[in-house]
């Protein structure tokens, strides 16, 4: 072996990246009790232009009922969640047209992007700090339910709703089973162009609305 190479090996040793302990877990604790993550989720969701209401368990359906025929909203989408099950007992008295995600998108694509007024969905957490929905996309509440129709109903049980993401995974223990897909959803869909004109409903639904079950 050649001097060169010996120093040039020497130095690559030296060099070398030692291993690391593992570092303390990540936290972001703000000391807000129940009715300060409402507040905080409640006002980061208004201002990019989310809907936000709290409703007790027992009429959360009967408040969609109202609210989406008022607005000339008839036509629904749920999964085969029990969010789903819960609407769908409710949504034949109000004369809906609800519709299910059971099958291939393929089978009713232009359906799906044509025929849908809105989907009910349910959620796995909300974030305080960033008003923020977690959804966790699965065979039965497939993604394209909160990205393609034109208003998503977010289903918000009060106490899954955590300081920030930092408590959230840690309190969900996201380390030992993380998920495949995972969506954070803060507003309805918006972008901006060159000049940073924001525009909404671009990408996505025009409208999102969150309901905090209490």
């Amino acid at each position: 072996m050649t001097d060169a190479r010996q120093n040039i090996l020497s130095r690559l040793r030296a060099n070398r990246v030692q291993a690391t302990a593992v570092p303390a877990v990540y936290a972001k604790p703000l000391g807000w009790d129940r009715e300060r993550r409402i507040v905080e989720f409640t006002r980061c969701m208004q201002a990019v232009r989310g809907e936000v209401h709290r409703i007790a368990r027992s009429d959360w359906v009967d408040w969609i009922n109202r609210e989406m025929i008022a607005r000339g909203l008839r036509r629904p989408l749920v999964g085969r969640s029990a969010i789903a099950e819960q609407f769908a007992a409710g949504a034949a008295a109000a004369g809906f047209e609800l519709a299910r995600y059971d099958r291939p998108i393929e089978a009713w694509k232009q359906d799906l992007f044509e025929q849908i007024d809105f989907a009910v969905t349910g959620t796995v957490a909300g974030l305080a700090e960033t008003g923020t929905l977690v959804l966790w996309p699965d065979a039965d509440e497939p993604r394209l339910m909160s990205l393609v129709p034109p208003l998503h109903i977010a289903i918000l049980e009060a106490d899954r709703l955590y300081e920030n993401f930092a408590e959230l995974i840690q309190a969900q223990d996201w380390a030992s089973g993380m998920p495949t897909n995972a969506l954070l959803i803060s507003g309805p869909s918006k972008t901006a162009d060159i000049e940073q004109t924001l525009a909404f409903g671009i990408h996505g639904p025009k409208a999102l609305i969150t309901l905090i079950i209490e």
